[in-house]
């Protein structure tokens, strides 16, 4: 390589490298505590047969983050702001109190995920749950918008655990690229609701408004355009190996011995006498990581969306004193998030249950107004959607709401 393509080659990657986050870190952000529990599920439930299914919808989560990013750099503003702008205040109260009963259930769900994976490792939750209440309003109040990233990004390294834990269950690997790549369905009821859950956990209404704030936040515009879409492809691909290897190493385990789990903190300690106990401390090391990265992003998410719908200061790059409203609704979150945990026979599978329902039903919605917006000339000029994004973004639109419709038919003719 001569000297001038080489110092080309670390120019770019460079400046790749100093781009990526907002994407890497809202798909990472994704593989949750309810998203663990669900693909864990997943796994425990059905085996390899909805692979498949996984694989699909990485494409589909890529096409949307990517709606997300361009609107963020092609217009410098948030979701819920071009909501309230392109389809009035009543809409955008809609989808606000929505996306608030959703998030504020899966943040329990994080703490719950926190208590959890500790307990494995004999931390009372008593202990683990107010200390790191602590440490995510002081990651999130003390430091900048760089300052922040760059520990989400360090705590997305811990995901590497699920692939280990996922070669020492020893799957069946013939099984496993047959059902990744062969569609298997049923129209059971717990298949389809698991299905939808699964759908519902890796392309969530949260990420859309997180995403699109971060990418203003950090500043990004259009001549950034194409190393953020590098940033949101990488993510989807990541977010959804990482979600294969959780749903193969349940599937090699518990599915292998009929165990069912309503919990990711059970599919942790069911791995032990199945798995070896470093199988389970890998997973639980997982889960661990990943309530603490949805901890953070999930009270963020909210208020970036609140706060832009209404017109208030935010962002992480401005003190308390300048933007009270920003930080008052993570503080709301965190304290409640992490409170109803401490309290005592807390129906913990109820609350996770009803956050992914809530968010199964309310993703096609988000979805509709993206594409209508992202479709805008007014609003995206020569930056609007493809034919190709368009034909996938609707094809998942319309494949939610008829999982969906066929959730709520289904009790009535079975």
């Amino acid at each position: 390589m001569t000297k001038v393509k080489k110092s080309n080659f670390l120019t770019q990657l460079m400046l790749i490298l100093g781009i990526i986050g907002p994407g890497l870190v809202t798909a990472n952000a994704d593989n949750d505590a309810a998203g663990i529990a669900t693909y864990a599920s997943v796994g425990a439930m059905f085996g390899y047969r909805m692979l498949w299914g996984l694989f699909i919808i990485t494409i589909s989560l890529a096409v949307i983050q990517e709606m997300a990013a361009r609107m963020g750099v092609v217009t410098g503003k948030g979701l819920s702001d071009l909501i309230r702008e392109n389809f009035g205040v009543k809409m955008t109260l809609f989808a606000m109190v929505t996306l608030l009963i959703a998030n504020l259930t899966t943040t329990i769900a994080e703490f719950a995920g926190i208590a959890a994976s500790l307990e494995i490792f004999g931390i009372p939750k008593y202990i683990s749950v107010p200390l790191f209440a602590f440490i995510v309003w002081m990651v999130i109040t003390k430091g900048s918008y760089k300052k922040a990233e760059k520990f989400f990004l360090i705590i997305s390294l811990v995901y590497l655990t699920y692939i280990f834990s996922g070669f020492m269950a020893k799957p069946n690997w013939n099984e496993v690229f047959k059902n990744t790549f062969v569609p298997s369905f049923s129209l059971k009821s717990d298949f389809v609701l698991i299905f939808i859950a699964m759908i519902g956990t890796t392309i969530t209404p949260w990420m859309q408004f997180y995403l699109q704030s971060s990418v203003v936040d950090k500043g990004l515009d259009t001549k950034h355009l194409k190393y953020e879409r590098i940033d949101v492809f990488l993510g989807a691909f990541v977010t959804d190996f990482v979600a294969f290897f959780i749903i193969v190493t349940t599937a090699a385990t518990l599915h292998k011995h009929g165990i069912l789990i309503d919990t990711a903190g059970d599919a942790a300690r069911a791995l032990e006498p199945l798995a070896g106990k470093y199988a389970a401390y890998l997973f639980a090391i997982g889960l661990f990581g990943a309530s603490l990265l949805g901890a953070h992003i999930l009270p963020l998410s909210t208020s970036y969306a609140i706060t832009e719908a209404f017109g208030f200061e935010n962002g992480l790059n401005k003190k308390f004193k300048d933007a009270p409203i920003f930080y008052g609704i993570i503080l709301f979150f965190i304290v409640i998030g992490a409170g109803i945990i401490l309290l005592p026979n807390v129906p913990l599978i109820k609350i996770m249950l009803i956050a992914q329902e809530i968010n199964g039903i309310l993703v096609p919605i988000i979805l509709i107004y993206m594409l209508k917006l992202t479709n805008s000339k007014e609003v995206m000029g020569e930056y609007t959607n493809s034919k190709t994004f368009n034909i996938i973004a609707w094809a998942t639109v319309i494949f939610i709401i008829i999982l969906t419709l066929i959730l709520l038919v289904m009790p009535f003719v079975l």
